[in-house]
């Protein structure tokens, strides 16, 4: 290798610090900080609508939803609602409800006497005007409909 390619080692002593910024603080930010509408401000301070008796969340509807849950098939120890045996619960503004509902086959043993003794404990929640059972077959039941509760309790999960 050349000398004037070479690589050199210079020894030094010390290193002279670079200089620090100054910063000059005439005013605090905050004092001079503005801030902005929030855009939320309407969104938070809103109170939430108040929940219909008959809708999701409201006493009728989980009143109803509570009892179907004390109704059990007595073929299989899981309650109808959790079985997914209840295809819709309807309750109108004047809290008359409409249950929608199947059985496992149509050959159930229950067939008959099932929806009637739907039809009586829906009657009896405090609230409920009038109560209908619609018993359908279209579509038809299957495991699917089955809540992850129930299948836990059948062993399927």
């Amino acid at each position: 290798m050349s000398e004037g390619n070479g690589i050199r080692i210079e020894d030094v002593e010390a290193v002279t610090p670079p200089p620090k910024a100054r910063v000059d603080v005439a005013e605090a930010p905050r004092d001079t900080f503005e801030r902005k509408r929030d855009y939320l401000d309407g969104f938070i301070n809103a109170k939430p609508d108040e929940i219909g008796a008959g809708e999701p969340g409201g006493e009728v509807y989980d009143g109803v939803i509570a009892a179907l849950k004390e109704i059990y098939d007595p073929e299989i120890p899981v309650n109808i609602y959790d079985l997914g045996l209840i295809y819709g619960v309807d309750v109108s503004p004047e809290s008359h409800v409409v249950v929608t509902m199947t059985l496992t086959t149509p050959h159930c043993p229950v067939a008959e006497s099932m929806p009637g003794e739907i039809e009586l404990r829906v009657g009896s929640v405090p609230g409920v005007g009038n109560a209908e059972v619609n018993l359908v077959w279209d579509p038809p039941w299957d495991p699917q409909k089955m809540s992850d509760e129930a299948k836990l309790e059948l062993g399927m999960l």
